[in-house]
């Protein structure tokens, strides 16, 4: 749901053979996957099993280990539960909590340019700048501090990108993120070529 065409946009910069499918066959054969989405919780976790694509992610992802990149939506679809607009399970990848951003005074959504502060990640590296683009206005409250990346502060201190053995997943949008998004971008099919 959502930022597909921005995200192929950005791959085609970046010369990488890609396409948009929800074929198994396909999937299969890919040697990275990418699952971005904007919009609710619930529905963007209805779509993937409506196809029985939840079930190939897992096989892919979970059991041969296959590089995966999600982006925001696709971020917290890989928690335990997520609550937009009613609870419901997602992938469970990372155990945690998709929950509304509370009230800090500050705007929600929040929508716009942020400056992230990196926890020891190997996907920031040559990175021009740490301003990211967001817009999302649920986040994903991650039980094991160990997987977190990177985090933004908007009135809390909110969590912006994860990274668990062969998972890398970001609730800014690199893809609509300039130079340091692209780079990122470059920096996950560097890193597991």
């Amino acid at each position: 749901m959502g930022n597909v065409a921005s995200v192929q946009k950005a791959l085609n910069y970046l010369k990488l053979e890609n396409e948009v499918t929800k074929d198994a066959v396909r999937i299969e054969k890919a040697k990275y996957i990418i699952l971005p989405g904007v919009g609710s919780f619930q529905q963007g976790i209805s779509n993937l099993r409506k196809d029985g694509l939840d079930a190939i992610l897992n096989v892919q992802v979970l059991d041969k280990k296959k590089p995966f990149l999600g982006i925001c939506l696709g971020m917290q679809l890989i928690a335990s539960i997520g609550t937009e607009p009613d609870e419901c399970e997602g992938l469970n990848w990372i155990q945690g909590m998709v929950t509304r951003l509370q009230d800090t005074g500050k705007r929600v959504p929040h929508l716009g340019w942020n400056n992230i502060e990196v926890h020891d990640s190997p996907f920031f590296k040559n990175i021009p700048d740490l301003n990211f683009y967001f817009i999302h206005s649920y986040h994903f409250q991650v039980k094991d501090e160990s997987c977190i990346s990177a985090t933004v502060n908007y009135g809390m201190e909110i969590v912006a990108a994860i990274h668990k053995e062969n998972i890398l997943a970001t609730q800014f949008h690199p893809e609509k993120s300039q130079q340091a998004g692209i780079q990122l971008m470059k920096n996950f099919f560097e890193y597991f070529a």
